[in-house]
Formats: C-alpha cells, structure tokens, sequence
C-alpha cells in the first residue's frame, strides 16, 4: 500500500505542477503530524493531503480526510511555519478513486485552519 500511496503522490505533484503550483516539500513530518505535498501557488503557501480510496466499502478518499487528519495536516503545517516568514496558505485536497492521472480531483481550500 505504501509503493501505491506515493505513486498517487507522485501523480497528484505533477498534476499540480501542470496547473501552475510549485511543489517546494514533500512527506512533510514532525511529531504528531505530516503533510504530504507542499507547494506555492503565487505568493500563497499551498499544504496538499493526497488521498487514495480504491474501495469506497469504507467511505471516498474526501470522507478519508476526517477532523482528527486534518487536525495533523494543521500541526505539520505550523510547524513548518514555525519561524517563517508570515504569508497566506491554504489545505488543499488531491483525491483519487483509482491511480489514474485522468480521474484526479482537486479540492482548494478543502479545509479551514480554525
């Protein structure tokens, strides 16, 4: 499972490249958190959560993404703030049914630092 994870991460950072993000980390971690893409998208600071869920049995890659995940992608992301200059960010979500770079959806702004 994890070859197919960061082959969907892998797809998801080309994807992104193509619509104009710059991918500038990857597989972000500190303790408690992760954060698997981080791009910019002009002068905003993108922190992208890649889902795949090739059996909906247990729910879509977007119901995968729960409170307590974002919770974490939320503490990746200060961290990694942490002593950065202030700018303006965003969650997005890259989400996949299937490893098929045709079937990509992309979520901006999927969820809110609150």
């Amino acid at each position: 499972m994890l070859k197919r994870g960061a082959e969907a991460e892998q797809l998801a950072a080309v994807f992104l490249q193509r619509h104009g993000l710059r991918i500038i980390g990857r597989n972000y971690r500190c303790r408690g958190g992760e954060v698997d893409l981080i791009c910019e998208d002009g002068k905003t600071l993108v922190f992208v959560e890649v889902r795949l869920r090739t059996n909906a049995r247990f729910g879509s890659a977007a119901d995968s993404i729960t409170g307590a995940k974002q919770q974490r992608v939320m503490l990746a992301a200060r961290h990694y703030l942490a002593g950065k200059a202030e700018r303006p960010c965003r969650f997005d979500a890259v989400l996949f049914d299937q490893l098929d770079s045709e079937r990509i959806e992309w979520i901006k702004n999927a969820f809110d630092a609150d």
